[in-house]
This record gives C-alpha cells, sequence and structure tokens, in this order.
C-alpha cells in the first residue's frame, strides 16, 4: 500500500516485527486468520510504508480473537519486537550491559540510526529523567502508542537479563498531557 496523503503512516519493519512475533508466540495460521479478520492484504515489506489504521486494525483482531484488552495486545507485541529488533539490529543492543543504559540511548543513538537506515521513518521521542532507584519514560507520540513502548520497554529488559516494573504515572489515554512511565529495572532473580 502506498501512503495516503495526509495520513499517518509506519515503516514495513514495524509490521515485520509484529508479523515475527505473532507467528513466533501464535504460528503463521493465526497472522493470516488476522490479517483476514482485520480486511488486511499483508505483505509489509520493511521498507513500505503502510498507514497507521493497519496496525490498529490488526491489534483490535487480535484483541476480539484472544479475547484481550487492546492494550495488552499492544504490550506482548511491543515484548516480542523489542526482542525482534535486538535479532535484527545487535548493534543497538551490544554496547549496554543495563537496560537502563540502552534506554538512554532511545533518542541520542537508537533514533538517529533508525533515522539514517529508514529516513522517513517518525520514532516516538522519549525524555528520559533518572528518579533515583527508576527512570520516568515520557513518551511523545502522535500515535499514542504508549501500551506499544511499554512492553518494548519490558522486551529489552529481557534481552539484558532483567524485569522491568512500568507504573504509568500519566497518559494520553487518560486524558493528561503527557504519557510518563515509571520503570524499574531489577535483575532476574535480584528481589
Amino acid at each position: 500500500m502506498a501512503k495516503r496523503r495526509g495520513a499517518r503512516a509506519l515503516k514495513g519493519i514495524i509490521f515485520n516485527l509484529v508479523e515475527d512475533a505473532v507467528c513466533e508466540q501464535y504460528g503463521e495460521r493465526v497472522w493470516d486468520d488476522l490479517l483476514t479478520t482485520a480486511g488486511l492484504a499483508g505483505g509489509y515489506t520493511s521498507l513500505g510504508i503502510y498507514p497507521d489504521e493497519d496496525l490498529g486494525a490488526l491489534v483490535q483482531a487480535a484483541s476480539a480473537a484472544l479475547d484481550r484488552p487492546h492494550d495488552d495486545v499492544l504490550r506482548a507485541l511491543g515484548h516480542g519486537a523489542a526482542l525482534g529488533l535486538a535479532r535484527q539490529y545487535p548493534q543497538f543492543f551490544e554496547p549496554h550491559s543495563r537496560t537502563a543504559d540502552f534506554v538512554k540511548t532511545l533518542n541520542d543513538v537508537i533514533h538517529p540510526e533508525v533515522r539514517k537506515i529508514k529516513p522517513d521513518a517518525d520514532p516516538p521521542e522519549f525524555v528520559i529523567t533518572d528518579a533515583g532507584g527508576a527512570f520516568l519514560v515520557e513518551y511523545h507520540s502522535r500515535r499514542e502508542l504508549c501500551a506499544l513502548a511499554h512492553g518494548m520497554l519490558v522486551g529489552a529488559a529481557e534481552y539484558y537479563g532483567e524485569e522491568c516494573e512500568v507504573v504509568h504515572d500519566s497518559c494520553t489515554h487518560r486524558g493528561d498531557a503527557v504519557c510518563v512511565m515509571r520503570c524499574h529495572f531489577v535483575p532476574l532473580g535480584g528481589r
């Protein structure tokens, strides 16, 4: 599909990561069923640009099929997508030994690199604040996919052998001006 003038659009790599996460956890048939239910043709290429509504339709179809809330599906997809990114782009993950160190690089290293690979990408912006034992992750994106970002934080933590506890201190979906996630990264078995 081509980008529609004035429509919000996602890079195909997001759809590839979502497809990989669904196929890995549920199998290719479930992915095909989701595409059918969502009324989508699929065939997303990493360099393609696709309407945001395609992702919304896939999440809605998955939510209905799995009888899970919309945000739970987005978090699960984000978790799988982060692990998929780590496999496809290890150069972003390998220089760090902790999730907190990785998260600090999102705006300064990761997203500029994403823009080099995909010049028309529109990744979210994060404001990261060390809050003494926790990190406040302020999420800014016109897409309002904070649940996806939440899942990606959890997936990144898993990559580093940590658990990520996330509390949404504020959220645009609750009427707040900005999404702020309070994150605690704890080594697995470190409680």
